[in-house]
């Protein structure tokens, strides 16, 4: 997903859902994609926050090209999308009993 593009960029349009949001192949990735995949979450969160930090005073005011839309209403979006996607990947790897000693 990314962090919400719609907050930072006005011509952001979104993916077609569900069909743009998702891989064409259900293959497994190989080290290198994963950590491709972890570089972009990484960079996307600081985005983010940078965003954030530079908009601070105005988290409450609606986005111009939204309706109705607010960066704090979009920064919580994030935090509880990706909060959901922390506990499945918690309850896979204790289900394959995968975790680092």
């Amino acid at each position: 997903m990314g962090y919400p593009k719609f907050s930072h960029n006005e011509k952001h349009k979104s993916p077609k859902w569900p069909d743009e949001y998702w891989p064409s192949e259900n293959k497994p990735r190989s080290e290198s994609e994963w950590e491709k995949c972890i570089h972009e979450i990484k960079k996307d969160r600081h985005t983010f926050i940078e965003l954030i930090k530079k908009n601070q005073e105005h988290l409450f005011e609606p986005f111009s090209h939204g309706d109705g839309q607010t960066l704090l209403r979009e920064a919580l979006l994030l935090a509880d999308h990706t909060s959901y996607h922390t506990g499945e990947i918690i309850i896979l790897r204790r289900l394959l009993n995968n975790w680092k000693k």
